[in-house]
């Protein structure tokens, strides 16, 4: 059994449609249907990737609804997978948390549309995450990851190949599709 992965929803530095790095906006659907996948896989936590504080701000209160307000009382459920989030202001800063909290070494790995030479598969992956360090599997909203968020990354994963040469799915939908294939 997996018992050591983490997910981030990276919020900067990711790029646009043009390749320009940007800081994006977090969408709060984001951060309901990847808590719930990460609930469903037995992700360890899933951190929202923010230096926006505002963006953060507005994270917590959504959190802080349904963990501690009503939204927690009517959907328990829902409460459970949102107290999986946690909020880092830097992706540095989420790997240190890690780090700190099961005081070893920290393997990330970053997600892409595109293809990338030296990328691993699912299959390689699974084998990685049945030893003991913990991983943080990043992915990137807007247009995905900034290359140099890829180039600091200790692997990158092999992207989701649909029927077609179209290949951009919501960050919500890959989450799901790459969860569903490390752990079945």
């Amino acid at each position: 059994m997996i018992k050591n992965l983490y997910l981030a929803l990276v919020h900067s530095p990711v790029v646009n449609r043009n390749g320009k790095a940007i800081g994006s906006a977090l969408t709060t659907i984001d951060l309901h249907d990847i808590a719930r996948a990460s609930m469903t896989f037995g992700v360890k936590g899933f951190y929202v990737v923010t230096p926006f504080e505002d963006q953060q701000a507005l994270t917590h209160k959504i959190i802080e609804h349904w963990t501690k307000g009503i939204g927690g009382v009517i959907n328990p459920g829902r409460k459970d997978a949102l107290e999986l989030i946690r909020v880092a202001s830097s992706f540095e800063d989420a790997c240190a948390d890690i780090k700190q909290e099961n005081k070893s070494p920290l393997v990330t790995i970053g997600t892409s549309a595109k293809e990338y030479g030296d990328s691993v598969s699912i299959l390689e992956f699974k084998g990685q995450l049945n030893k003991e360090n913990p991983h943080i599997l990043a992915f990137g909203t807007a247009w995905g990851l900034s290359q140099g968020f890829i180039d600091n990354c200790d692997t990158i994963l092999e992207p989701i190949k649909g029927k077609g040469d179209f290949n951009h799915l919501s960050v919500r939908s890959a989450v799901s599709i790459y969860l569903d294939r490390i752990f079945n």
